[in-house]
């Protein structure tokens, strides 16, 4: 019997793009030719590499002199250290209802990094000061975790966007209970595209203690990084990044990709075009009757109801998914490399089964 064959071959079409994750998308050229520079001859492991020494001046340009990037491995791991390094073993995280952290991440918070959350029901995935009250109590009762972060994500599980003056509302209250702020920004990148302002308007200069900064979903081939803005309110990264099986041995390959996006303009333009498809999306859906947009298209997520069967028909045509199967809503994605051929053919098929309908 022959040995199966073990060289590499492609396995999919590469001009089929779907709606369902902007996670679906490849690595960004740039990127992958980044990847190839850093390789060859030896640097040093765990991070003591010069591409992730590089990476901290690049961070710093866009967060403040203050700012130092811990890369990990993926988002969840970002949000588990990152909350750990600022609650203590009673402490508990104010998010969302809908929030990633709640509702995506397996209970890792919860499981992995031992943190209580405690979540307010949102009509539109953002928190403010009075909805983050209904769970800012009870710091000397023993019977209850403590209040001791918020966290918010920019942009929302939703798709919306919190604004520079927003945030900082959200940072002047927490910090008046004594709690630190969290933004879990996966998708930072195109939060700052809509908001048209640099990332350090809603961040730093807002009053945030420390984010998850995404790249995955901005382009890059896998990795993601945990900033700390305020040293002196966050403990023990490297210990807990560790603890939590985010140390890269390797690490000059995440680093190397998020110095590709960041370092220029790459991060922005492959935002700025996830958006604008979005938009084009949205502008298509809203002309098909029957179809309904549920929240606002502020980033690169189209949220939509309209007709179980009429969805699970289109589903065989573009991969999506249903963000509430029982009353038919759905979300679409956008990414960096969706084309506007893309998104004129879904609209039309959209119309098509609709017109089935």
């Amino acid at each position: 019997m022959n040995p199966p064959r073990t060289d590499a071959r492609r396995h999919h079409d590469p001009d089929v793009r779907g709606f369902a994750s902007d996670n679906y998308a490849g690595a960004h050229p740039e990127v992958l030719a980044a990847l190839a520079l850093a390789n060859g001859g030896h640097q040093v492991a765990y991070g003591e590499d010069a591409y992730t020494d590089n990476l901290q001046q690049v961070v710093r340009s866009h967060f403040g002199p203050t700012a130092e990037a811990f890369p990990v491995f993926n988002g969840t791991g970002a949000n588990v250290v990152a909350l750990q390094a600022v609650t203590d073993r009673w402490g508990a995280v104010i998010c969302a209802e809908s929030a990633h952290i709640n509702v995506d991440e397996g209970g890792a918070p919860e499981r992995v990094g031992g943190i209580k959350l405690l979540t307010v029901p949102t009509p539109d995935g953002k928190l403010t000061p009075e909805l983050i009250d209904r769970q800012a109590y009870g710091w000397d009762d023993e019977h209850r975790a403590m209040p001791q972060v918020v966290s918010i994500a920019q942009a929302t599980e939703l798709g919306t966007v919190y604004t520079p003056d927003e945030i900082r509302a959200i940072c002047e209250h927490a910090h008046a209970h004594g709690m630190k702020v969290h933004v879990d920004g996966s998708r930072l990148a195109n939060a700052a595209a809509t908001l048209n302002v640099p990332l350090r308007a809603f961040t730093n200069a807002a009053g945030v203690d420390l984010l998850s900064l995404g790249g995955t979903k901005n382009g890059a081939l896998f990795g993601e990084a945990v900033v700390v803005l305020d040293p002196d309110g966050v403990r023990h990264m490297k210990h807990l990044r560790k603890l939590s099986m985010q140390l890269a041995s390797k690490m000059r390959f995440v680093s190397v990709q998020l110095e590709a996006l960041l370092a220029r303009d790459l991060w922005l333009r492959n935002a700025r075009h996830a958006n604008e498809m979005a938009q084009r999306l949205a502008e298509g859906v809203r002309a098909v009757h029957g179809v309904e947009i549920l929240h606002p298209v502020q980033a690169n997520a189209v949220f939509a109801r309209l007709p179980h069967e009429v969805s699970e028909r289109l589903q065989k045509r573009f991969r999506f998914y249903f963000w509430d199967e029982s009353a038919g809503d759905v979300r679409w994605m956008c990414a960096f490399d969706t084309t506007e051929d893309d998104v004129d053919t879904f609209v039309a098929a959209l119309k098509e089964e609709m017109a089935r309908q």
